[in-house]
């Protein structure tokens, strides 16, 4: 899979992923990493000894991005908690905290693009579906199972 030089993923979801791999393929009597778990921790690891936050998927294996499409595919696509005030002409929806645009085109938008409205919103934590209705995005968490408020950038 080809994916453009802009694509870029953030620290935050590679942890994600790499933990859905640890879950599913745990470490065997020997110590050997199954290979989705290892090319994720060796991307993890260039990111912090780097000190960035984000990689461009131009630069992952292929074995660590297909991982990472993987567990993405595992994760609800959109945040709408169906309660959409840009329909009532906000520009930003105050169910979702997507913007506009953002809820018009989500269908066309690349998994890269969806993961970085997901992070900004999710570092944003204004939005109803982070508070009033959290009891209602909790199905919809793409971080299942990990708290919102611990994710920093």
């Amino acid at each position: 899979m080809m994916a453009g030089g802009m694509d870029r993923i953030h620290r935050d979801d590679l942890d994600a992923a790499l933990d859905h791999w640890r879950a599913r393929y745990p470490p065997s009597a020997d110590g050997t990493l199954a290979p989705q778990v290892a090319a994720l921790a060796e991307a993890v690891a260039r990111l912090a000894c780097q000190g960035r936050h984000e990689v461009d998927v131009a630069y992952l294996p292929d074995i660590a991005l297909n991982a990472w499409l993987a567990w993405y595919a595992s994760t609800p696509d959109a945040p709408c908690i169906a309660i959409c005030s840009t329909a009532q002409g906000d520009a930003m929806c105050k169910g979702c905290g997507r913007t506009e645009h953002e809820v018009q085109h989500w269908p066309a938008m690349s998994p890269f693009a969806k993961r970085a409205v997901w992070h900004r919103i999710t570092q944003e934590g204004t939005a109803w579906r982070f508070n009033r209705y959290a009891e209602r995005a909790q199905a919809a968490s793409p971080l299942s199972g990990r708290a919102h408020t611990d994710r920093v950038a």
